[in-house]
């Protein structure tokens, strides 16, 4: 086993399940886990997976740091929803308590950009800069990605194939342009676009504005996608939600879309007769000239 392979990992966690199959995955590669539950985020079956585990507050970078060095920690994964609208609160700073190297991070790199890359880039390069290095949040959980093809019992009807043949290529540029990571389409009509608001307020949204049902729900990440935070994800509850709102049929980016927890999202799609679609990239280019066709 090599240094880094028995060396501690990490793990900065978010919202969600994705924090509990990383460090089910790492422990099963032989890896001991260090947890670092983000405050009021964090699932609380989540310390029982690690050695050792640790809380710190959403924008307390330097407590992380500290955390971590202590522990031993030079590798680590940052996995699990942050509210993304909070960066958009004109009192963030008051209400989450930063601690200095926060403070001095959010006014030399963030104030004008709060980009979801710029946000992952300026807060990797500060952890590099302590001798901790973000990796690919999706290393310790390959068999949750999505792959290619009916990942299910349930097959897309032909409108379903014929809207995810025509929304992909829009999807694809897009995701490129940093727009969002979803789109809502029913013969071949644009139903909703992701932005800011996730992808569960725009099911919700698009299935208040399609009251035909049978629209389907295209999701992937672009191409250069920075896989150390922020994988595009479904779980069993996002097909919950789909179903609920009309959705029959949902096309995912093959190697590029996270299914929380594999088997329970096929489950809940074939009890709920939706399509589960994993769908190969194709290149902008491509992308542009569909769309002109």
């Amino acid at each position: 086993m090599s240094a880094a392979a028995s060396a501690p990992l990490g793990i900065i966690a978010g919202q969600g399940m994705l924090p509990l199959l990383v460090a089910r995955g790492a422990r099963a590669a032989g890896r001991r886990v260090v947890g670092l539950g983000l405050r009021d985020q964090f699932d609380q079956g989540l310390p029982s997976l690690c050695d050792r585990f640790e809380t710190a507050g959403v924008v307390q970078l330097g407590r992380w740091i500290r955390l971590l060095r202590r522990a031993g920690v030079a590798e680590a994964i940052m996995i699990g929803r942050v509210a993304k609208a909070r960066m958009h609160d004109p009192l963030r700073l008051f209400r989450q308590l930063p601690d200095w190297r926060a403070i001095r991070l959010w006014y030399r790199r963030l104030r004008h950009d709060r980009r979801d890359a710029a946000l992952l880039a300026a807060v990797a390069d500060e952890l590099a800069s302590s001798g901790i290095r973000l990796i690919d949040s999706t290393t310790y959980i390959p068999d949750h990605m999505a792959s290619a093809g009916v990942m299910g019992a349930v097959r897309p009807d032909a409108q379903a194939l014929g809207d995810s043949d025509f929304g992909w290529p829009l999807l694809t540029e897009l995701v490129e342009l940093g727009i969002g990571q979803s789109i809502a389409v029913r013969e071949r009509d644009v139903i909703a676009v992701e932005a800011v608001e996730g992808t569960d307020a725009m099911i919700d949204r698009a299935g208040a504005l399609c009251r035909a049902r049978g629209w389907s729900l295209l999701k992937t990440a672009s191409a250069g996608h920075d896989r150390r935070a922020d994988v595009p994800t479904i779980g069993a509850r996002t097909i919950e939600r789909c179903a609920q709102a009309g959705c029959r049929c949902v096309v995912v980016g093959a190697g590029r879309v996270i299914l929380v927890d594999r088997p329970a999202v096929i489950a809940a799609a074939d009890r709920l007769g939706v399509a589960l679609v994993g769908r190969d990239a194709i290149d902008v280019k491509s992308a542009a000239a569909a769309r002109r066709a």
